[in-house]
């Protein structure tokens, strides 16, 4: 009965290792894959199947998971390397190049170490590249560069299952020297600049002060031109009112001396400005021509009187018949 009951006792303790080791090969088998990452499983060695995101139960003592990868985009630091331009100048050029595992298979049996191999080679190609450029073009041409770099990279990697998405220069770095000389060449670049603008000021200036004085000119003369124009104007209107005046002012002379009384009239006028114009005369002057007849008035007013009426009745344009009267005389001879 003793041995019975130890003989159960194993069995018992036998069937309790025996499910234990089973639940622990069960859990140790069973696999939750995250997104975006891929397992690889090898079974007996071999390539067998790619785990993608989920939940994935191994094969106990069979299968195992000999890779992992992450699908994600990633960044990937190219250290700085040392390159020589076209023109013999050492340059040191870092960049970062961007990447991702499109295809885990050939990720993992395609090459051994794709990080790596994916530095070395951008490194190549950036040297490649730079050795076809001057040095002034480095600066310029960074965009394709970076396209150079891309497709060249891009293309080596397509076997290893790797995608280049991007690769961008982080720094270029010329020599101590050649940083010095560069910085001379723009300074002396910013002062000839400077001059031209200084230059094209003084152009500008020169010219608006020029055209300045010109309109000013022009100006000055159409204001002259519009002044003589109105002051001839105003002459033209003062010699037509004046020349109106005086036609008006002969018309009514002339009708004065038709009405009753207008011939006593006009000789006693021109008695009285006989008598004032010799009185001004004598005057003004030392030395006068005077008729020999001073007080033989009445012959100078008939012979006026004479030429008034026939002026009224010739018209204009004829000379006057006027009858002359004259006394000789030692101090000289008037005509009336």
């Amino acid at each position: 009965m003793g041995n019975f009951i130890i003989a159960q006792i194993f069995n018992n303790i036998w069937v309790i290792a025996i499910v234990f080791f089973s639940m622990w090969l069960i859990l140790t088998h069973i696999r939750v894959v995250p997104q975006q990452t891929a397992f690889i499983v090898e079974r007996l060695g071999k390539y067998h199947i790619t785990f993608n995101a989920g939940l994935h139960i191994l094969v106990p003592l069979i299968d195992s998971i000999a890779y992992k990868h992450s699908m994600k985009e990633f960044a990937l630091d190219v250290p700085p390397q040392n390159c020589i331009t076209q023109d013999n100048v050492g340059i040191e050029v870092d960049g970062i190049l961007y990447m991702r595992v499109i295809d885990a298979v050939k990720a993992s049996y395609g090459i051994q170490d794709y990080i790596f191999a994916s530095k070395q080679l951008a490194q190549t190609t950036m040297r490649s590249v730079i050795g076809t450029m001057p040095l002034d073009k480095t600066f310029e041409e960074r965009e394709n560069i970076n396209h150079k770099v891309i497709t060249a990279v891009d293309l080596a990697t397509d076997p290893w299952g790797i995608k280049v998405t991007r690769y961008e220069i982080r720094a270029i770095t010329p020599p101590k020297s050649i940083q010095d000389a560069m910085e001379k060449e723009m300074r002396a670049e910013r002062e000839k600049r400077a001059l031209i603008a200084e230059s094209l000021g003084r152009k500008e200036a020169q010219i608006n002060a020029a055209q300045g004085e010109r309109e000013q000119l022009i100006q000055e003369s159409e204001g002259e031109r519009q002044r003589r124009i109105n002051e001839a104007d105003g002459k033209a209107y003062e010699i037509r009112t004046m020349a109106e005046a005086t036609a008006l002012g002969i018309r009514t002379v002339a009708e004065a001396i038709n009405s009753p009384g207008g011939k006593d009239a006009v000789s006693l006028r021109v008695a009285e400005q006989y008598v004032q114009e010799f009185g001004k005369l004598a005057k003004e002057n030392n030395t006068m021509i005077i008729p020999s007849n001073l007080a033989d008035i009445s012959s100078f007013i008939a012979a006026a009187t004479a030429a008034i009426e026939w002026k009224q009745k010739a018209g204009p344009g004829e000379p006057p018949n006027i009858p002359q009267k004259g006394t000789n005389s030692t101090s000289g001879k008037f005509y009336a």
